[in-house]
């Protein structure tokens, strides 16, 4: 039962240490911008999350018509639109190519 015990101990308290130990490496940067990484996000952005962005905004137009019905009685109609409409478009269209956010 102690060796049990102690094995419970070291089990919990050794990620403790570790992240203790570790977690200066993950506070830093690390995507510089010079990392020739960047290409291949702002590649993958270009041609993978902005085509979906778009098909969100008609999928979420289709949305919003759905949900007219609910969202005119309550007022709600300019958030329903923001969200389903506006955002995803503002995604595809207004960002800057090279995000730094993403």
């Amino acid at each position: 039962m102690k060796s049990f015990r102690k094995a419970c101990f070291l089990f919990l308290i050794l990620p403790l240490l570790t992240g203790v130990l570790y977690s200066p490496a993950i506070a830093r940067d690390s995507w510089p911008k010079n990392d020739p990484i960047t290409d291949e996000w702002n590649a993958a952005d270009l041609l993978i999350a902005r085509p979906l962005g778009i098909i969100a905004g008609v999928a979420g137009a289709g949305v919003f018509v759905l949900a007219l019905p609910f969202t005119i009685p309550t007022g709600s109609v300019d958030k329903s639109a923001k969200t389903f409409i506006v955002e995803p478009f503002k995604f595809s269209f207004v960002r800057e190519n090279p995000d730094e956010d993403m």
